[in-house]
Order: C-alpha cells, then structure tokens, then sequence
C-alpha cells in the first residue's frame, strides 16, 4: 500500500470517529468518492490499525441504523418548503 493511502485512510477514520461523520460526508471533506471512503474503512483500516476499525465500523453502523430516520426528516423538510 502506498504511503498516501495509508495517510488517507488514518484521516479519514480519525475524522469519523471524532466528528460521527457519514461517509458520505466524509468523501465530501476528502475529496473522494464514498465507494473509495467505504473501502478504505471496511477492507484496508484492519489491515492497518484494527482498533481504528472497530471504532470506525460501530460510528458507521450506528449511521446505518439511523440512515431511515434522516431520510424522513429530509422528505418531511422537502414537502414543507413547497407547500409555503
């Protein structure tokens, strides 16, 4: 692995963890895509640092779990805006 991926990769999981960031939100503050910031953490974060990982997988399921309810609060947030 590069040395560049690999400083990418420990920024991003210590951005995810300080701040409980998506990865979507994560990909934007980075500059790379979310398939890139989702194979980063799943497959080369435990290649590198396991405790990171595990760290960074219970932020991202706890983001999974919650991913329902940001989606209705945004749908509910649409529908006001149009009918003012």
């Amino acid at each position: 692995m590069r040395d560049y991926m690999r400083e990418r990769i420990l920024e991003i999981a210590a951005y995810i963890i300080e701040t409980k960031a998506t990865v979507r939100q994560a990909a934007k503050i980075f500059g790379v895509s979310k398939s890139t910031v989702h194979k980063d953490m799943t497959e080369r974060l435990p290649e590198i640092n396991p405790e990171k990982a595990k760290l960074v997988k219970e932020v991202l399921e706890f983001n999974k779990a919650e991913r329902h309810i940001r989606g209705g609060r945004a749908t509910r947030r649409k529908y006001l805006n149009i009918n003012k």
